[in-house]
Protein backbone atom coordinates (compact mmCIF):
# COMPACT_ATOMS: atom_id res chain seq x y z
CA UNK A 1 0.00 0.00 0.00
CA UNK A 2 1.50 3.39 -0.65
CA UNK A 3 2.21 5.28 2.39
CA UNK A 4 0.31 7.95 3.31
CA UNK A 5 1.31 12.15 2.49
CA UNK A 6 1.04 15.44 3.63
CA UNK A 7 -2.07 16.27 3.76
CA UNK A 8 -3.40 19.29 5.97
CA UNK A 9 -6.86 18.28 5.96
CA UNK A 10 -9.70 21.02 7.68
CA UNK A 11 -13.16 19.93 8.41
CA UNK A 12 -14.64 23.57 7.70
CA UNK A 13 -16.75 24.48 5.23
CA UNK A 14 -14.73 26.52 2.31
CA UNK A 15 -11.61 24.34 3.06
CA UNK A 16 -10.00 20.97 2.13
CA UNK A 17 -11.32 18.31 3.61
CA UNK A 18 -10.14 15.08 1.59
CA UNK A 19 -9.36 12.22 3.29
CA UNK A 20 -7.05 9.76 1.97
CA UNK A 21 -7.69 6.67 0.20
CA UNK A 22 -5.40 3.99 -1.42
CA UNK A 23 -6.58 5.53 -4.91
CA UNK A 24 -5.54 8.99 -3.67
CA UNK A 25 -2.46 7.99 -2.39
CA UNK A 26 -1.44 5.89 -5.80
CA UNK A 27 -2.88 8.97 -7.55
CA UNK A 28 -0.03 11.57 -5.84
CA UNK A 29 2.80 9.19 -6.60
CA UNK A 30 1.39 9.46 -9.88
CA UNK A 31 1.87 13.46 -9.89
CA UNK A 32 5.03 13.59 -7.80
CA UNK A 33 6.55 11.69 -10.76
CA UNK A 34 5.21 14.18 -13.33
CA UNK A 35 6.72 17.22 -10.89
CA UNK A 36 3.23 17.59 -9.95
CA UNK A 37 0.69 17.64 -6.93
CA UNK A 38 -2.83 18.01 -6.09
CA UNK A 39 -3.64 21.49 -4.23
CA UNK A 40 -6.12 20.08 -2.00
CA UNK A 41 -3.38 18.12 -0.08
CA UNK A 42 -1.62 21.31 1.17
CA UNK A 43 -4.03 24.62 0.49
CA UNK A 44 -5.13 25.02 4.00
CA UNK A 45 -1.01 24.99 4.78
CA UNK A 46 0.08 27.44 1.88
CA UNK A 47 -3.37 29.62 2.10
CA UNK A 48 -3.69 30.05 6.45
CA UNK A 49 -5.96 31.63 8.33
CA UNK A 50 -3.81 34.58 9.15
CA UNK A 51 0.19 34.80 9.33
CA UNK A 52 1.98 32.89 11.09
CA UNK A 53 5.40 33.53 11.40
CA UNK A 54 8.25 31.08 11.44
CA UNK A 55 10.49 33.33 13.13
CA UNK A 56 11.13 33.89 17.03
CA UNK A 57 11.05 37.20 19.15
CA UNK A 58 14.17 37.62 20.09
CA UNK A 59 16.26 40.09 22.45
CA UNK A 60 20.47 40.52 21.32
CA UNK A 61 21.88 42.32 24.66
CA UNK A 62 24.01 44.49 23.35
CA UNK A 63 26.79 44.07 27.13
CA UNK A 64 26.70 40.71 26.06
CA UNK A 65 27.27 41.76 22.43
CA UNK A 66 29.79 44.09 22.30
CA UNK A 67 32.55 42.04 23.29
CA UNK A 68 32.19 39.25 20.76
CA UNK A 69 31.98 42.07 18.46
CA UNK A 70 34.76 43.88 19.66
CA UNK A 71 36.74 40.65 19.37
CA UNK A 72 36.19 40.32 15.54
CA UNK A 73 39.22 43.22 14.95
CA UNK A 74 41.79 40.66 16.17
CA UNK A 75 40.52 37.75 14.24
CA UNK A 76 39.50 39.11 10.88
CA UNK A 77 40.58 42.20 9.00
CA UNK A 78 38.09 44.07 6.44
CA UNK A 79 40.52 43.50 3.86
CA UNK A 80 40.14 39.89 4.02
CA UNK A 81 36.26 39.76 5.40
CA UNK A 82 34.77 42.14 3.10
CA UNK A 83 32.82 43.53 5.50
CA UNK A 84 33.75 42.60 9.36
CA UNK A 85 30.15 41.83 10.66
CA UNK A 86 28.63 39.91 13.73
CA UNK A 87 25.29 39.10 12.07
CA UNK A 88 21.99 38.50 14.00
CA UNK A 89 20.61 34.82 13.28
CA UNK A 90 16.77 33.92 13.87
CA UNK A 91 16.20 30.34 15.23
CA UNK A 92 13.39 30.53 12.58
CA UNK A 93 15.62 31.35 9.45
CA UNK A 94 17.52 28.62 8.15
CA UNK A 95 19.80 29.17 6.36
CA UNK A 96 18.74 32.34 5.48
CA UNK A 97 20.44 34.60 8.06
CA UNK A 98 17.90 36.79 8.75
CA UNK A 99 17.14 38.15 11.38
CA UNK A 100 13.10 38.15 11.00
CA UNK A 101 11.12 38.42 8.08
CA UNK A 102 13.10 39.06 5.05
CA UNK A 103 15.00 41.08 6.90
CA UNK A 104 18.75 40.91 7.64
CA UNK A 105 20.65 42.83 10.50
CA UNK A 106 24.15 42.64 11.66
CA UNK A 107 26.44 44.08 14.20
CA UNK A 108 29.87 45.56 11.78
CA UNK A 109 32.61 47.44 13.97
CA UNK A 110 35.83 49.05 12.94
CA UNK A 111 38.51 50.60 14.15
CA UNK A 112 40.26 54.17 13.90
CA UNK A 113 42.00 54.33 10.30
CA UNK A 114 40.35 51.57 8.63
CA UNK A 115 38.26 52.01 5.24
CA UNK A 116 36.23 49.31 3.46
CA UNK A 117 36.17 48.65 -0.28
CA UNK A 118 33.35 50.37 -2.03
CA UNK A 119 30.99 47.91 -3.58
CA UNK A 120 27.44 47.91 -4.73
CA UNK A 121 24.74 45.20 -4.28
CA UNK A 122 20.65 44.75 -5.57
CA UNK A 123 20.11 45.06 -1.89
CA UNK A 124 18.75 48.23 0.06
CA UNK A 125 20.87 48.76 3.42
CA UNK A 126 20.61 51.01 6.18
CA UNK A 127 23.24 52.06 8.85
CA UNK A 128 22.38 53.19 13.06
CA UNK A 129 25.17 54.06 14.72
CA UNK A 130 26.01 52.55 18.22
CA UNK A 131 29.16 54.01 19.43
CA UNK A 132 32.51 55.51 18.43
CA UNK A 133 33.53 58.72 16.84
CA UNK A 134 34.73 59.17 13.14
CA UNK A 135 32.78 56.92 11.46
CA UNK A 136 31.49 57.72 7.62
CA UNK A 137 29.97 56.44 4.60
CA UNK A 138 30.65 56.98 1.30
CA UNK A 139 27.49 56.78 -1.12
CA UNK A 140 27.85 57.74 -5.13
CA UNK A 141 31.02 60.07 -4.23
CA UNK A 142 29.20 61.79 -1.18
CA UNK A 143 30.65 61.77 2.65
CA UNK A 144 28.61 61.92 5.01
CA UNK A 145 30.40 61.75 8.64
CA UNK A 146 28.53 60.20 11.31
CA UNK A 147 27.71 59.50 14.85
CA UNK A 148 26.31 57.71 17.41
CA UNK A 149 22.51 56.83 17.17
CA UNK A 150 22.53 58.96 13.15
CA UNK A 151 20.90 56.70 10.42
CA UNK A 152 22.51 56.20 6.92
CA UNK A 153 21.42 55.02 3.88
CA UNK A 154 23.27 53.08 1.30
CA UNK A 155 20.69 52.32 -1.36
CA UNK A 156 20.44 49.55 -3.48
CA UNK A 157 22.70 50.31 -6.71
CA UNK A 158 25.13 52.82 -5.20
CA UNK A 159 28.79 52.37 -4.60
CA UNK A 160 29.49 52.70 -0.93
CA UNK A 161 31.78 52.30 1.79
CA UNK A 162 32.73 52.82 4.92
CA UNK A 163 35.57 53.81 7.41
CA UNK A 164 36.91 55.68 10.37
CA UNK A 165 39.25 58.77 10.35
CA UNK A 166 42.29 58.13 11.97
CA UNK A 167 41.82 60.38 14.75
CA UNK A 168 38.57 58.84 16.02
CA UNK A 169 37.57 55.81 17.94
CA UNK A 170 36.38 52.30 17.10
CA UNK A 171 33.00 52.46 16.02
CA UNK A 172 29.93 50.02 16.16
CA UNK A 173 26.71 50.60 14.04
CA UNK A 174 23.89 48.02 13.42
CA UNK A 175 23.66 46.72 9.64
CA UNK A 176 20.03 46.24 8.23
CA UNK A 177 19.25 45.28 4.40
CA UNK A 178 16.83 43.22 2.55
CA UNK A 179 18.70 40.54 1.89
CA UNK A 180 16.49 37.36 2.56
CA UNK A 181 13.92 39.56 0.56
CA UNK A 182 16.02 40.30 -2.31
CA UNK A 183 17.38 36.51 -2.11
CA UNK A 184 13.73 35.32 -1.90
CA UNK A 185 13.27 36.78 -5.44
CA UNK A 186 15.98 35.71 -6.69
CA UNK A 187 17.43 39.18 -7.77
CA UNK A 188 20.64 39.94 -5.82
CA UNK A 189 23.66 41.53 -7.72
CA UNK A 190 26.95 42.74 -6.06
CA UNK A 191 30.05 44.16 -7.66
CA UNK A 192 33.28 45.23 -6.51
CA UNK A 193 34.29 48.86 -7.28
CA UNK A 194 37.17 48.65 -9.88
CA UNK A 195 39.40 51.18 -8.09
CA UNK A 196 38.03 49.40 -4.47
CA UNK A 197 37.63 53.16 -3.15
CA UNK A 198 35.86 55.72 -4.92
CA UNK A 199 36.59 59.49 -4.48
CA UNK A 200 34.69 62.29 -3.06
CA UNK A 201 32.98 64.28 -5.72
CA UNK A 202 30.89 66.47 -3.39
CA UNK A 203 31.55 68.40 -0.12
CA UNK A 204 30.92 66.79 2.83
CA UNK A 205 28.08 66.38 4.19
CA UNK A 206 26.08 67.93 1.09
CA UNK A 207 23.12 65.91 0.98
CA UNK A 208 22.09 67.10 4.78
CA UNK A 209 22.51 70.97 3.76
CA UNK A 210 20.55 70.56 0.51
CA UNK A 211 17.83 68.15 1.72
CA UNK A 212 17.81 68.59 5.08
CA UNK A 213 15.78 71.83 5.76
CA UNK A 214 12.26 70.71 7.14
CA UNK A 215 9.70 72.28 5.12
CA UNK A 216 11.98 73.58 2.00
CA UNK A 217 12.54 71.58 -0.78
CA UNK A 218 15.87 73.09 -2.99
CA UNK A 219 14.91 73.52 -6.83
CA UNK A 220 17.45 70.24 -7.36
CA UNK A 221 16.67 67.63 -9.65
CA UNK A 222 16.38 64.02 -8.38
CA UNK A 223 15.12 61.20 -10.33
CA UNK A 224 16.38 58.71 -7.72
CA UNK A 225 12.94 56.18 -5.87
CA UNK A 226 14.97 56.44 -2.78
CA UNK A 227 15.69 59.74 -0.73
CA UNK A 228 18.56 61.97 -1.10
CA UNK A 229 19.05 62.46 1.99
CA UNK A 230 21.27 60.02 2.93
CA UNK A 231 22.30 60.98 6.80
CA UNK A 232 19.28 61.37 9.44
CA UNK A 233 20.71 62.56 12.44
CA UNK A 234 20.06 61.84 16.03
CA UNK A 235 19.75 65.82 17.41
CA UNK A 236 17.38 66.97 15.13
CA UNK A 237 15.40 63.63 15.43
CA UNK A 238 15.31 63.60 19.32
CA UNK A 239 14.50 67.45 19.03
CA UNK A 240 11.56 66.36 16.63
CA UNK A 241 10.09 64.01 19.20
CA UNK A 242 10.17 66.09 22.04
CA UNK A 243 8.72 68.95 20.18
CA UNK A 244 5.83 67.09 19.31
CA UNK A 245 5.36 65.11 22.37
CA UNK A 246 4.08 68.46 23.99
CA UNK A 247 0.99 68.76 21.29
CA UNK A 248 -0.23 65.52 21.04
CA UNK A 249 -1.20 62.26 23.44
CA UNK A 250 0.73 60.10 20.69
CA UNK A 251 -0.29 56.34 19.36
CA UNK A 252 -1.96 54.30 21.99
CA UNK A 253 0.60 51.85 20.41
CA UNK A 254 3.72 53.36 19.69
CA UNK A 255 3.76 56.71 21.63
CA UNK A 256 5.19 59.65 20.32
CA UNK A 257 6.12 58.05 16.55
CA UNK A 258 7.65 59.48 13.68
CA UNK A 259 8.87 58.33 10.35
CA UNK A 260 11.99 58.98 8.86
CA UNK A 261 10.96 59.71 5.16
CA UNK A 262 12.35 61.24 1.46
CA UNK A 263 11.98 64.59 1.46
CA UNK A 264 10.77 64.92 -1.77
CA UNK A 265 7.96 63.14 -1.24
CA UNK A 266 7.33 62.22 2.48
CA UNK A 267 7.74 58.75 1.41
CA UNK A 268 9.73 55.98 3.08
CA UNK A 269 13.04 56.65 2.54
CA UNK A 270 13.47 53.45 0.46
CA UNK A 271 11.47 50.85 -1.65
CA UNK A 272 11.83 47.72 0.41
CA UNK A 273 12.93 49.27 4.25
CA UNK A 274 11.76 51.80 5.82
CA UNK A 275 12.66 53.24 9.47
CA UNK A 276 11.32 54.94 12.75
CA UNK A 277 11.89 56.30 15.95
CA UNK A 278 9.12 56.60 18.73
CA UNK A 279 9.44 58.05 22.24
CA UNK A 280 8.19 56.92 25.28
CA UNK A 281 7.19 59.36 28.09
CA UNK A 282 8.73 58.31 31.72
CA UNK A 283 6.14 55.65 32.80
CA UNK A 284 4.51 55.11 29.61
CA UNK A 285 2.95 51.66 28.67
CA UNK A 286 1.27 51.07 25.46
CA UNK A 287 -1.35 49.05 24.56
CA UNK A 288 -0.49 45.44 22.08
CA UNK A 289 -1.17 45.73 18.88
CA UNK A 290 -0.32 43.35 15.79
CA UNK A 291 0.42 44.00 12.25
CA UNK A 292 1.65 42.48 9.01
CA UNK A 293 5.51 43.28 8.30
CA UNK A 294 8.55 42.79 10.89
CA UNK A 295 10.66 44.95 12.72
CA UNK A 296 13.82 45.15 14.29
CA UNK A 297 14.44 47.86 17.20
CA UNK A 298 16.90 49.45 18.66
CA UNK A 299 16.94 51.16 22.00
CA UNK A 300 18.74 54.81 21.21
CA UNK A 301 17.71 55.75 24.67
CA UNK A 302 16.35 54.77 27.87
CA UNK A 303 15.49 51.04 29.00
CA UNK A 304 12.27 49.18 29.46
CA UNK A 305 10.08 46.47 28.72
CA UNK A 306 8.38 44.48 25.60
CA UNK A 307 5.78 42.11 25.40
CA UNK A 308 6.10 40.08 22.90
CA UNK A 309 3.26 37.42 21.96
CA UNK A 310 3.05 36.96 26.01
CA UNK A 311 6.62 36.68 26.40
CA UNK A 312 8.58 39.45 28.34
CA UNK A 313 12.15 41.10 27.56
CA UNK A 314 13.72 43.67 29.37
CA UNK A 315 15.64 46.11 27.19
CA UNK A 316 18.28 48.75 28.20
CA UNK A 317 20.12 51.48 25.78
CA UNK A 318 22.02 49.20 22.43
CA UNK A 319 19.83 46.39 22.65
CA UNK A 320 18.49 44.88 19.73
CA UNK A 321 14.72 42.80 20.10
CA UNK A 322 12.86 41.92 16.55
CA UNK A 323 8.53 41.98 17.02
CA UNK A 324 7.83 39.04 14.15
CA UNK A 325 4.89 39.69 11.37
CA UNK A 326 1.72 39.42 13.32
CA UNK A 327 2.63 39.17 17.01
CA UNK A 328 0.98 40.60 19.64
CA UNK A 329 3.22 43.57 21.24
CA UNK A 330 3.08 46.36 23.73
CA UNK A 331 6.48 48.53 25.20
CA UNK A 332 6.59 49.92 28.92
CA UNK A 333 9.18 52.64 29.47
CA UNK A 334 10.87 51.23 32.64
CA UNK A 335 11.66 55.00 34.21
CA UNK A 336 9.14 57.26 36.19
CA UNK A 337 11.69 60.55 34.73
CA UNK A 338 13.22 59.83 32.14
CA UNK A 339 11.68 58.99 28.28
CA UNK A 340 13.04 56.01 26.23
CA UNK A 341 13.65 55.83 22.74
CA UNK A 342 13.20 53.18 20.27
CA UNK A 343 14.52 53.25 16.75
CA UNK A 344 12.92 50.90 14.48
CA UNK A 345 14.08 48.94 10.87
CA UNK A 346 10.78 47.91 9.24
CA UNK A 347 9.73 46.47 5.99
CA UNK A 348 6.38 48.66 5.88
CA UNK A 349 6.73 49.89 2.48
CA UNK A 350 6.98 46.14 1.17
CA UNK A 351 3.74 45.68 2.81
CA UNK A 352 2.07 49.08 1.92
CA UNK A 353 3.23 49.13 -1.94
CA UNK A 354 2.04 45.35 -2.37
CA UNK A 355 -1.97 46.67 -0.58
CA UNK A 356 -0.52 43.70 1.99
CA UNK A 357 -0.76 46.09 5.36
CA UNK A 358 -3.25 45.16 8.21
CA UNK A 359 -3.56 45.72 11.69
CA UNK A 360 -5.43 44.78 14.57
CA UNK A 361 -5.67 46.00 18.55
CA UNK A 362 -5.63 43.74 21.12
CA UNK A 363 -8.93 43.41 22.47
CA UNK A 364 -8.57 41.72 26.15
CA UNK A 365 -7.69 42.65 29.31
CA UNK A 366 -7.82 46.35 28.60
CA UNK A 367 -5.23 46.11 25.97
CA UNK A 368 -2.55 44.85 27.50
CA UNK A 369 -1.47 40.87 27.26
CA UNK A 370 -1.10 38.38 29.84
CA UNK A 371 2.83 37.42 30.42
CA UNK A 372 3.42 33.64 29.99
CA UNK A 373 4.78 31.99 33.09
Amino acid sequence: MTAARENHREAVAGRSDVEDTAELLAYYDDLERLKAGALWTIANKIEPWEPVSRYSPVLWPYKEMRGHVLRAIDLVTPEKAGRRVIYLNNPGAGDRAACVGGIYSGLQVMKAGETASAHAHSTSAMRFIMEGKGAYTIVDGHKMTLGANDLVLTPNGTWHEHGIDPNGTTCIWQDCLDIPLVNSLEANFYAVHPDLHQKVGYPVDDTKYTFGAPGLQPQVAWDKRYSPLYKYEWGPTYEALVKYSKVTAGSPYDGILMNYVNPLNNGPVMLTLGASMQLLRPGEKTKAHRHTGNVIYQVAKGSGTSIINGKRFDWQEKDIFCVPAWMFHEHANGSASDDACLFAFNDFPVMNALGLYREEAYGDNGGHQKIEA
